[in-house]
């Protein structure tokens, strides 16, 4: 019999109880950060669950977890704590088991609209790293500035190629995001310097990190998963035109560090893996460090609107999917750690844009564009790059059998520049 919920939960919503994703959140404005579970149109109270003792397993008894502002400690104490959890929770919200559904006074103090919240960031994000793990966007990329002949790099394809972002700049969705000013290529002697004129969006993913690793121990990539607890929508903003001013020869820097947003709901992998699907493969074959007993992706189905400045209507521009990544998650974890790095619980690491292989599929201006040299079409205007109230909206969702793991949405519109 399939699982189900004593809540009410619509079939085309994102968080029926199979998924119960986590995320941080107020109840009312002024009030203290708590963590929750979305369940359909509300927010589980995950620190009045535990303080009715109803989080009773051997972990989790006397754990001060959901007391937190945050999910750090939560997400450090590793799989088997998270196993619990949702255990514990798909008891609790069934539609079998009295304990939540038959008090009244505990449902109404930890059930709350979802309406009626502000969502916070998840974790305190220390370190965040963005991967470049999309064969398509690499390739599209590399023909758009270097030609067709050789596109890719010969060191992509041998190590998951990453810079090292700016965390201090990682909003929840709903931030507006300020169009960035800085250096363009020059047109005569002096380079350009004001606002941005190529502000894009990119479509990815960022794993957080569960379990960090000690200075000096790298992950076994057969190990990796369980230092990843889920997964959230992302958008890396980008000034292409700052970004390729900049970019040699070490790499992104303001171009990027301006604003990065991400969803405020963490989809765990154990939500996920009823979506579990092949990675492509991999030729040549990985170095043995980064060989996968089991190398997996997941179906997750991606997409991007924007609503014109002075519109009322958004315009679907992309449908990508997780599955189109070349290096997987536990890929990039293990090669972020191979020299040693230690990662903590709570950092990000983000896919790098997520494109697929036909043009409608791409995740990104540059790309849907052609960096500029052809318009997209949306009604009765059109864009080369994003402008000043411009709102991108993204959604992920995996579909299952009657019901969604879905992500919610990862939003954010521009704002012109500070004079």
């Amino acid at each position: 019999m399939a699982l189900k919920s004593f809540i009410e939960v619509h079939p085309d919503s994102h968080f029926p109880i199979q998924n119960l994703p986590y995320g941080v959140f107020r109840p009312v404005p002024g009030s203290a950060a708590r963590p929750g579970v979305a369940i359909g149109d509300y927010v589980l109270d995950l620190s009045e669950i535990a303080s009715a003792g109803l989080f009773d397993g051997p972990i989790l008894k006397n754990s001060d977890c959901f007391s937190q502002l945050n999910l750090n400690k939560f997400v450090a104490i590793g799989r088997s704590a998270w196993k619990e959890a949702r255990a514990t929770l798909q008891r609790l919200l069934s539609s079998t088991e009295p304990a939540l559904r038959d008090n009244a006074a505990l449902r109404q103090k930890s059930l709350v609209p979802m309406n009626k919240v502000e969502m916070l960031l998840p974790v305190a994000v220390g370190d965040y790293t963005d991967f470049f793990s999309s064969m398509h966007h690499a390739k599209n990329c590399g023909t758009i500035f270097r030609g067709p002949e050789n596109p890719i790099p010969a060191n992509w394809f041998h190590i998951p190629i990453a810079y090292h972002g700016r965390a201090s700049s990682i909003v929840i969705s709903g931030t507006d995001i300020i169009r960035p000013r800085g250096q363009g290529h020059p047109t005569g002697k002096t380079p350009y310097f004001g606002p941005s004129l190529k502000l894009d969006f990119e479509l990815e993913m960022a794993a957080i990190v569960g379990p960090g690793n000690e200075l000096g121990k790298p992950v076994d990539v057969n190990e990796a998963a369980d230092h990843i607890f889920g997964l959230v929508l992302m958008n890396d903003w980008s000034a292409r035109d700052i970004q390729a001013w900049e970019y040699v020869p070490l790499g992104p820097f303001l171009g990027k560090s301006f604003g990065t947003t991400v969803s405020p709901w963490i989809v765990t992998l154990d939500a996920l893996e009823p979506f579990a699907c092949d990675a492509p493969k991999q030729e040549p074959p990985p170095l043995p460090y980064l060989a996968e007993k089991i190398s997996k992706n997941y179906d997750i189905a991606l997409e991007v609107q924007i609503k014109p400045a002075g519109q009322d209507e958004s315009h679907l521009v992309t449908r990508s999917n997780f599955n189109h990544l070349y290096w997987t998650l536990t890929q990039q974890l293990a090669h972020h750690t191979i020299n040693g790095c230690n990662l903590r619980p709570g950092d990000l690491l983000g896919t790098g844009t997520i494109s697929g292989p036909e043009p409608e599929s791409f995740g990104c201006l540059l790309e849907l564009t052609w960096n500029g040299q052809k318009p997209l079409s949306l009604n009765e205007t059109s864009r080369k790059f994003l402008e000043d109230g411009d709102e991108v909206t993204f959604t992920g969702c995996c579909k299952g059998n009657g019901y969604n793991v879905g992500f919610g949405t990862c939003s954010g519109k521009i704002i012109p520049s500070h004079p």
